[in-house]
């Protein structure tokens, strides 16, 4: 199943709640939220207290992306916050990347883990059967606006190839410089979930244009 989840990185901060519900009204099946610390990453965004506040304003899931360092530290919060779907980066986590998981499927939100484009994707292949979903990066990790990264194409594929042999539903989300063209060779890759920033909040047709990529994704990935 395709699954388009538009990155509130892009958005207008000053109005989430109208954000959000602009989403729903246009066929957005998750919001991807971008958690940034100025650590792990350079750039700073929000946090769990926002993301609380925004949890009345739409039942979509809330696809929560944490790129901030000692994810265990903050997971009770971002839970408690209400993420359906919480994502920690590898190599902020390593050494309890386990112990993590163990603690997010606990609490009934999906597990998800994320990689830069540096690391590999091989990395996360020892916790694939415990895992909900994989995030591979296509862009370096920390702002918007980036162009995607074609390097991160044998990674998905990679992904999608040992899931098939194990057998296994995961879903495979790209993140990073995702437009009518890029959602194309992602899917056709193996991915089939799609952060989207600005293809999305810069549209002057919202509804058009998820419904596209969406059309564009479902074609490639069946190919």
């Amino acid at each position: 199943m395709i699954y388009i989840s538009p990155s509130l990185l892009s958005s207008d901060f000053s109005c989430l709640g109208q954000e959000l519900k602009s989403l729903e009204e246009n066929g957005a099946d998750w919001v991807h939220i971008d958690v940034m610390d100025g650590q792990f990453v350079n750039n700073i965004t929000l946090g769990a207290p926002i993301i609380k506040s925004m949890r009345a304003h739409t039942h979509l899931p809330f696809d929560v992306h944490l790129m901030i360092q000692d994810p265990l530290r903050y997971l009770d919060d971002f839970i408690a916050a209400g993420a359906d779907i919480l994502t920690f980066h590898l190599e902020a986590s390593e050494d309890n990347a386990g112990i993590m998981i163990e603690k997010i499927a606990a609490a009934g939100v999906k597990p998800s883990v994320s990689v830069k484009p540096s690391t590999p994707v091989e990395t996360v292949f020892p916790l694939l059967g415990r895992l909900s979903m994989v995030l591979i990066m296509t862009v370096e990790p920390g702002f918007g606006g980036q162009p995607f990264l074609e390097s991160a194409l044998p990674k998905i594929s990679a992904l999608r190839q040992e899931c098939v042999r194990r057998g296994l539903p995961l879903d495979i989300q790209v993140d990073g410089g995702i437009n009518s063209e890029k959602i194309a060779v992602a899917a056709a890759a193996g991915a089939n979930a799609f952060a989207v920033g600005s293809a999305v909040f810069g549209a002057k047709d919202r509804k058009a244009t998820i419904a596209a990529l969406r059309e564009t994704a479902e074609e490639a990935y069946r190919a």
